[in-house]
This record gives structure tokens, C-alpha cells and sequence, in this order.
């Protein structure tokens, strides 16, 4: 993960450019403006995966020269996303400095083991996006495909997981998704795409400031010097102007130094943290226990496992204790209709 490094001032490490490559002059233009924010990689989107044919699908290969071009000039290593092997040779041949492969590709195994192939036996950096889906084994399955065919210099880049229910955000950040992978990786660099995330201009600053809070390594923001004129996702792009406004507020976490120290002081806290898991471990046994003997009883009368009111009055009695304890009653929600849905598994289980 060697090309991911902190920038100046200890900022997190930002690549910043247009959705799409759209004329040498815009792409120029995105450069000088984002060099001179100390951002050191300029993205564009050469070859543009649409869902309906007609819209823009980019410039193609013809885009390659112009975006390594436009880098070389303003000092600045250059990104591009990659769909399949063609791709692959256009970019490796025109000097793309690094590569990432998008979320549509990511949930395709097929695809992405024939780019895991085309890449074999170079070391050029790779962002992974994660799927459409919030399918944490399709983005893991990617990244294990990419390393078993030699690449080491990857990275996990999140930008958020379709829904099909409406929200403010376009894609839902879903963050425990990503914090799992990290979990997993824990030596893998993660980067957020706040741009496809929020797929509105506004959002951008909160999103990534919350993925620096999380820890993430970096970000990567969609800029465009025109952005109401843009050819694609015109209104989750930034100006140069924009961005760099974002960047000046983000507030970064405490050093290293720090991190020891907190350490240290949480340590007894942090125990008794861990005592408490193995008392809900423990009680949630107990609790599956008693299911199973319930369940056991149903059998017997002949009875159906779901009863709806007792899961009702369950449920409710568990909403109104939260609010006593001033918890949050969503997510308690949550938990103990996760708790319900294993019980009533349990109970199958014996029929």
C-alpha cells in the first residue's frame, strides 16, 4: 500500500478530478486547480459504465493521453477507473499511474478475475470500490482475487451501497460494512468517495469528515471546474474553489502519540467493556435456550412458531425500557428483532 501516504500538514491523502473526462481544456483546467490545493493525483473517469445507452460514455481511449498529459504538467500522478482487460492495456500503455475498478465491476467475479489476470505481473496500484449491494463477501472476494494474482498495492475505496428505499443520501454510507473490512484487512489502506455517497454537493463536507473521524486514509473527491455543466453526476461534483474549503475544515484525528496515551487511560474502562460482552454473550445463551424449550412446547400443542402479538408486546416492552435508559429505541429496535428472527430459526430448527 506503498502509494498512500500522508500529505503536508499531516492532511489525509486526497485525489481529486472530474466524473468524466470530458475535453482537454476541463481536464486542464481541474489539474491547475487542484495542485494548487497540494492534492497529488487527479482522477477522471475515461471509459463511463451508464445504465442506459445515449447518455455520456466518456471519450474513451482518447482520454488516456489527455489525462496523463494534463498530470504531468501540474506535477501529478493520475487515476482512472477499469472495467476490463482493453481498458487495462489502453491505460498501462498511456502511463496511468493508478487504476480502480468501479462498483458495477466489483459485483461481477467474472470480471474482475479477467482484470485480476490482465493485471498479473505488474504493481500498479488498485482501489477497489465495494459492490452496489451492501454484500460485504462480493467486495472481500474482489480483493482476494486482485492479491492471489500477485498485487499487493491495493486499496479498498467505499463509496457507499444502493437502497431501495429513498433517504438523503444517494448511496447510503452504510459505514459497519467498511469497518468490517477493516476488521479483515487491517493492514489495507481505506479511501471514501463522499462524492457517490451523497450525489449532491452539499453533503460532501459532512460525509468526509465523518469518514476521517472513522479513520479512513484518505478521500476521493469528485472536482470539476464547471460543475453545473457537467456531462455526468453534475450535482455531487465540487469546484477546486469547493474543495478546497472542505479540506480546511476537516478536522483530523489525534496523532499516534496520542493514540498510546488514550491506550492507556481507557484500558480499565475497555476491561470492563469486554466483561460486559461476555455477560450478553452469555445471556443471549440463556435466552435461545429458553426459545428452543418454548419451541419445544409449540411442537407439542401443535401451535405455529411466529406469534405475531407476543413478538408485539416483546418488542414494545423492550421499546419503552430503552427509553427509560435514554437509548436509542432504533436500534434496540434493530437488535431485538435480529435476537426475534434467530429465535424463531431456532425453533424450525426442531420442527
Amino acid at each position: 500500500m506503498r502509494f498512500l501516504t500522508k500529505m503536508k500538514n499531516d492532511r489525509p491523502y486526497i485525489i481529486a478530478g472530474p466524473c468524466s473526462l470530458e475535453s482537454e481544456e476541463q481536464i486542464l483546467k481541474c489539474a491547475e486547480g487542484i495542485s494548487k490545493l497540494g492534492i497529488e493525483v487527479l482522477r477522471a473517469g475515461i471509459w463511463k459504465p451508464r445504465t442506459h445507452p445515449g447518455s455520456f460514455e466518456g471519450i474513451g481511449d482518447a482520454g488516456v493521453l489527455m489525462l496523463k498529459e494534463a498530470a504531468m504538467k501540474y506535477g501529478l500522478k493520475c487515476a482512472t477507473e477499469v472495467a476490463n482487460p482493453k481498458h487495462i492495456e489502453s491505460a498501462l500503455k498511456g502511463g496511468i499511474d493508478i487504476l480502480w475498478i468501479g462498483a458495477r465491476t466489483t459485483g461481477n467475479p467474472f470480471m474482475v478475475s479477467e482484470i485480476a489476470s490482465a493485471l498479473s505481473g505488474t504493481d500498479i496500484p488498485v482501489m477497489v470500490k465495494n459492490p452496489l449491494n451492501p454484500d460485504i463477501e462480493l467486495w472481500c472476494g474482489a480483493i482476494e482475487r486482485l492479491t492471489r494474482s500477485g498485487l499487493s498495492n491495493i486499496t479498498a475505496l467505499h463509496r457507499g451501497f444502493y437502497s431501495y428505499t429513498d433517504g438523503i443520501y444517494r448511496n447510503p454510507p452504510m459505514w459497519h460494512i467498511p469497518v468490517e473490512l477493516r476488521r479483515r484487512f487491517p493492514k489495507m489502506r481505506i479511501i471514501c468517495d463522499p462524492s457517490h455517497i451523497c450525489g449532491d454537493r452539499r453533503l460532501v463536507e459532512e460525509i468526509a469528515q465523518q469518514a476521517i473521524t472513522f479513520g479512513f486514509d484518505g478521500l476521493m473527491v469528485e472536482c470539476h471546474p464547471d460543475p453545473e455543466r457537467a456531462l455526468s453526476d453534475a450535482g455531487q461534483q465540487v469546484t477546486p474553489q469547493m474543495l478546497g474549503e472542505i479540506l480546511s475544515h476537516l478536522k483530523i484525528p489525534v496523532s499516534t502519540d496520542k493514540e498510546k496515551d488514550f491506550d492507556r487511560m481507557a484500558e480499565e474502562l475497555r476491561s470492563t467493556i469486554d466483561s460486559l460482552d461476555e455477560t450478553l454473550i452469555d445471556i443471549l445463551a440463556r435466552r435461545m435456550d429458553a426459545v428452543r424449550s418454548i419451541g419445544s412446547l409449540k411442537r407439542k400443542m401443535g401451535l405455529p412458531v411466529l406469534q405475531p402479538q407476543r413478538w408485539n408486546n416483546v418488542l414494545e416492552s423492550a421499546l419503552v425500557h430503552a427509553k427509560e435508559h435514554s437509548l436509542d429505541t432504533s436500534f434496540i429496535e434493530k437488535i431485538f428483532t435480529l435476537i426475534h428472527e434467530e429465535s424463531m430459526k431456532n425453533q424450525v430448527r426442531q420442527s
